[in-house]
Formats: C-alpha cells, sequence, structure tokens
C-alpha cells in the first residue's frame, strides 16, 4: 500500500510541476526556447546532489561504478526527455499534454515484460485496462483542435514519453544494485543536472535567451522555477519509489500516469477558479462530467490492483 500513497503524492506533484511549467513557458518565456530555462535547474541539480552525497556520507572507495554510471545515464535521460515535453507545452496545452502520458503504462508493460520478467495476474490485467480507459474516455471527449497541431503534439509527447520511460526503466534495474535509495535519487539528480547544462550550454541562442528572460523579468521569474525545482526533486523522490516498491513497474506507472489527466484537469478548475491566468481551463458541464466518469474508472482500476 506504501507505493500506492507514494503514487497518489507524485501525481498531485506532478500536475502542479506541469502546471508551472506551463506558467513559465507561456509567461515569462513567450513559449519561445522554453527549454533554457533547464539551466536554471542544472546548477540547483548540481548542488542538490553533491549535497545529499556529502550528507548521507557516501563513501566513493567502496562504489559501484557500473551502478552509478546507470543512475547518472537515467538522469542524462531524463534531462533530454525535457527538450520534447517543453516542446509539447510550446505548442499544446497541461490538459492534452496530461493525456498524452497515458503512452507511458503501455510502454511500461511491454519493456517490463521483455527486460524485467514482470508477470501480471488476470485481475491486474483487468485493472490495467480500467486504468487506461480512463484517458481514452478524455481523449475521446477532447475538444478539437489543428490537424498540424495535433500531429506535432503527438509526436513530441511521444518522444518525450518514451525516452522517460526508457529512463525511469534503467533507474529502477540500476538502484536494485544500490544499497541506498536516497543515493540513487542523487546520481539521478546529478544525471539531470549535468545533461541540462550540457544541452542548454551547447545551444548558444539557448543559454542567451535564459539570461535575457532573467534581466527582463528582474528576476521575478526564479521565483516560479525555484518552487517547480522543489516540487520536481519531491515528485523523483515519490514516484520513483513508487516505480521500485510496486510489484510491477507497469503497474505504478499506469496508477500513476493514467490518473494524472485527471488531477489536471480538475486542479486546472480549482486554479482557474482562483488565478485565472494561471489555470486557464475551460469550466464547461461536458469536461467536468467526462473527467467524473474517468475518475470512477480508475477508482475502480486502482481498487482491482490491490486484491
Amino acid at each position: 500500500m506504501i507505493w500506492v500513497v507514494l503514487v497518489i503524492f507524485a501525481t498531485l506533484l506532478d500536475a502542479l510541476r506541469i502546471f508551472i511549467d506551463n506558467y513559465v513557458s507561456d509567461v515569462y518565456f513567450k513559449k519561445r526556447l522554453a527549454f533554457s530555462q533547464k539551466l536554471f535547474y542544472g546548477y540547483l541539480g548540481l548542488i542538490t546532489s553533491v549535497a545529499i552525497l556529502v550528507i548521507t556520507g557516501f563513501d566513493i572507495q567502496s562504489a559501484n561504478f557500473g551502478v552509478i554510471g546507470l543512475l547518472i545515464l537515467s538522469g542524462l535521460l531524463s534531462a533530454l526527455a525535457g527538450l520534447p515535453y517543453l516542446k509539447t507545452l510550446e505548442i499544446d496545452d497541461s490538459t492534452n499534454l496530461g493525456i498524452f502520458i497515458q503512452l507511458a503504462p503501455v510502454l511500461y508493460l511491454v519493456l517490463g515484460w521483455l527486460f524485467l520478467g514482470e508477470t501480471f495476474s488476470p485481475i491486474q490485467l483487468i485493472a490495467f485496462i480500467f486504468i487506461l480507459a480512463a484517458p481514452l474516455l478524455i481523449v475521446l471527449t477532447a475538444r478539437k483542435r489543428s490537424r498540424h497541431t495535433k500531429i506535432k503534439a503527438i509526436i513530441y509527447a511521444f518522444i518525450y514519453v518514451f525516452v522517460a520511460v526508457v529512463g525511469n526503466m534503467v533507474f529502477v534495474v540500476a538502484n536494485a544494485e544500490n544499497d541506498s535509495f536516497i543515493n540513487s535519487i542523487a546520481f539521478l539528480t546529478l544525471g539531470k543536472a549535468l545533461g541540462s547544462i550540457f544541452i542548454v550550454w551547447s545551444r548558444p541562442k539557448w543559454h542567451r535567451r535564459f539570461y535575457k528572460v532573467l534581466k527582463t523579468s528582474k528576476y521575478k521569474v526564479l521565483r516560479p522555477m525555484l518552487i517547480n525545482y522543489i516540487i520536481s526533486l519531491a515528485k523523483d523522490f515519490a514516484y520513483r519509489g513508487a516505480l521500485v516498491l510496486a510489484p510491477a513497474i507497469a503497474i505504478a506507472s499506469a496508477a500513476s500516469d493514467s490518473t494524472e489527466p485527471i488531477v489536471i484537469f480538475f486542479m486546472g478548475l480549482l486554479l482557474t477558479l482562483v488565478w485565472p491566468k494561471f489555470g486557464r481551463e475551460k469550466l464547461d458541464k461536458k469536461s467536468i462530467l467526462t473527467h467524473l466518469a474517468a475518475t470512477v474508472l480508475v477508482v475502480i482500476g486502482i481498487v482491482l490492483l490491490q486484491i
């Protein structure tokens, strides 16, 4: 049951993270070169990873550098996934990105079966179908978008999800050989930091864009980005902890990723009422009823997972 609590916590944090990313991308970066903000997260990630390793008393002499390399690789892949993720936010909104994330459980199911030897009981497979039916219901009733926008969003979202899933699979495999989960997160964070810094500095226009936004916003952009970094770090602990503790990585992903568009929608409604410029969701009866129905499907699926 602990993994279920972690999934719920991670889902709430990730939904909030997506809204803040969308807000920062729209308001401060004007949907242009939004990945440049990762430079800030990269610097914070370096500081965080070193601090964690120092506090936990990491002993480099007895370290398994093969495992450390895989954990850092997992972080690098996570950083790389940020490119298509933010590109999707530049051309689409938070709710639709949350819908596309539903590709993840299917990929976890296939990769977990192929590389981790994971198997599922009939009841768990039925639960899996119930959970995945929720985002399908949302997709079928989603508002229409232009064909060009839809195709671009699907391509970027698929690349994002695929790279993120592979990165998480690498983390699960490497963490199984590591004695400390906290240190695993530290090396994951280190990999994300190094990847983000390298990617941004490899494109001069990106790091110039970051510093330009800092100056034009009079450094106000640092506040939401700092909050977002703390949320992302907490989400990493919760989500990857759930992946490690769950009976199967695909089940944890299905419970988390399939719930996310529902959480994003209702969080968006709340934020729209409290802070319209931040939430920006449409308050129509059809959408609310659709998401309520999707919520019921997810709840049934999660209950079945516990049988």
